[in-house]
Parts: C-alpha cells; sequence; structure tokens
C-alpha cells in the first residue's frame, strides 16, 4: 500500500511537470499586406540611415559621395521593386 501511494503521488507529480511545460500557443501570422509594410518600413529606415552616412562622412570627396548615393539609390530602387512584386 505504501508503494503504491508512493508511485501515484511520483506519477502525479510527474504528469503535473509535464503539464506545465508545454508551450504557449503561437501568435497568429501576419498577413502578406502587413509583412510588406513592416519589410518597407525597415528597408526606408535602413535608407535614410545609410544616406545620412554617406553624406556625413567627414572624408569622402564630392565625387565619392555622388558615386556612392547613386549605387544606394539603385539598390534601394531594386528592393523596393522586390518587394511590391511580393
Amino acid at each position: 500500500m505504501k508503494k503504491f501511494f508512493i508511485s501515484t503521488v511520483l506519477l502525479l507529480g510527474l504528469s503535473m511537470s509535464v503539464n506545465a511545460q508545454k508551450r504557449p500557443p503561437a501568435p497568429p501570422h501576419p498577413s502578406k499586406s502587413e509583412l510588406v509594410s513592416v519589410k518597407s518600413r525597415e528597408l526606408d529606415k535602413k535608407y535614410n540611415i545609410e544616406k545620412k552616412l554617406i553624406l556625413n562622412h567627414p572624408l569622402a570627396t564630392k565625387k565619392m559621395k555622388r558615386d556612392q548615393m547613386k549605387a544606394l539609390n539603385e539598390r534601394y530602387r531594386t528592393e523596393k521593386r522586390l518587394l511590391k512584386k511580393m
């Protein structure tokens, strides 16, 4: 009887700890338009930061800045186009 009681208590304790370790339900997935808008905002923010860094660089010449801005604008346009096609 004593062994049965101990094994029952042990079994209940283990089952409770297993139930306590279950994960909470996953949050709902964002819609496609929400994902696109979030990615677009991130892209805009990244573009503005890089633009500011290029324009405020103390050692770059005007020609270097112009070339870097040209490349940055081209990359930004390409990524925006790909994002809109998604």
